[in-house]
């Protein structure tokens, strides 16, 4: 499968349309767990326009109970951006905070082992430090947060290297 380009403009833009208000297209998770990765998997969604239904392994979102679990689980997205194996949707490769660009995501640890937030980079200025890169998010709602007002524990950076398409 060939690995296209990645439409971070839409993907962008959605974000900034969606950042303080829920697509009714989408189920909101706000009440059970968060709805943080449910927005950057639409937003993923927006850039790509492809969907994966491989059951176990897939990225898919059909109503609020039969979507996968990296639409919504935060380690469940970032195995599916990162998997190795060839197979549909968009994909992504751990980066350096100098790499990120708009469309991409960050991932966020607060406590605990887990990551725990996934915000969507809508902009990023030159020299990287982690001010010149502004997020949108949900369950902690923003667009255009600057990523150093947040505090954490760890965190990673996730390009979009493309799409691949059925």
């Amino acid at each position: 499968m060939e690995l296209v380009p990645y439409d971070r403009r839409a993907a962008v833009a959605y974000a900034h349309q969606w950042a303080f208000g829920r697509n009714p297209a989408f189920y909101n998770y706000d009440e059970i767990g968060g709805d943080c990765t449910n927005f950057a998997s639409q937003c993923l969604y927006a850039g790509s326009s492809v969907m994966n239904f491989l059951p176990t392994y897939g990225w898919y979102y059909i109503d609020a109970n039969q979507k996968s679990p990296s639409w919504t689980g935060v380690p469940f997205l970032f195995q599916f951006l990162t998997r190795k194996e060839a197979s549909i949707g968009p994909v992504a490769e751990v980066a350096s905070l100098e790499q990120m660009m708009p469309g991409d995501l960050v991932q966020l640890r607060f406590s605990g082992e887990k990551f725990q937030h996934t915000p969507v980079v809508v902009y990023a200025d030159q020299p990287r430090t982690l001010g010149d890169i502004w997020v949108a998010a949900h369950s902690y709602d923003a667009d255009n947060r600057p990523l150093n007002t947040y505090e954490f524990e760890e965190i990673r950076f996730l390009h979009i290297t493309g799409v691949r398409r059925p």
